[in-house]
């Protein structure tokens, strides 16, 4: 059991049956009261984000989450295929679980799937990845006041901002935290 003197960023706990992420922790005392923390907590089934307010005395149960290094190999229409590269032992996530995520992964991707004993939680994916664009605007002659842009498809369907001098077929690095355009891939 953790104590929420032990509790840090980046750790996992269990609580009411889910398994939360600490993003933030604040610990409150005050001359009228106990002490007691403030937590900020990411579910890590559904994403959500709370705030839990808790006795400092209350303990939690560590979760141990588990990270596995894979590589994405295709869409079967319903699931996103994924294969360990050592064992070859192939895993099977449901579209709906990686929403976000499909936006940029491509066959071959090696990505992280998280993983909580048994159960699949979700992938991390690295922070940036070289997409082609395979549709692109033309550029129009005088469009160039400041930091002019035009809209730009990837390949994974992921529309994105691209600068004015980026064409169809050229392969551009797209980070994966906020899905913008960063630069050429060389």
């Amino acid at each position: 059991m953790i104590t929420c003197s032990d509790l840090r960023t980046g750790m996992t706990i269990e609580h009411n049956d889910s398994i939360f992420s600490v993003l933030d922790y604040q610990h409150v005392k005050s001359a009228r009261s106990a002490a007691f923390v403030r937590l900020k907590l990411r579910n890590l089934r559904t994403g959500s984000v709370v705030d839990l307010t808790v006795n400092s005395s209350e303990k939690f149960k560590p979760a141990h989450i588990e990270k596995q290094s894979m590589q994405y190999l295709y869409n079967s229409g319903t699931f996103y295929v994924f294969m360990n590269n050592d064992t070859f032992e192939q895993i099977e996530i449901p579209l709906e679980q990686l929403e976000n995520e499909a936006n940029f992964i491509y066959e071959g991707l090696e990505v992280k799937v998280v993983m909580y004993e048994t159960e699949i939680l979700g992938i991390e994916l690295p922070d940036k990845v070289v997409l082609e664009i395979i549709e692109c605007e033309p550029a129009v002659k005088g469009d160039t006041a400041q930091n002019a842009t035009k809209n730009a498809v990837l390949q994974t369907g992921l529309s994105v901002q691209v600068p004015l001098f980026i064409e169809n077929g050229e392969q551009v690095i797209i980070s994966t935290a906020d899905g913008k355009y960063v630069s050429r891939a060389k």
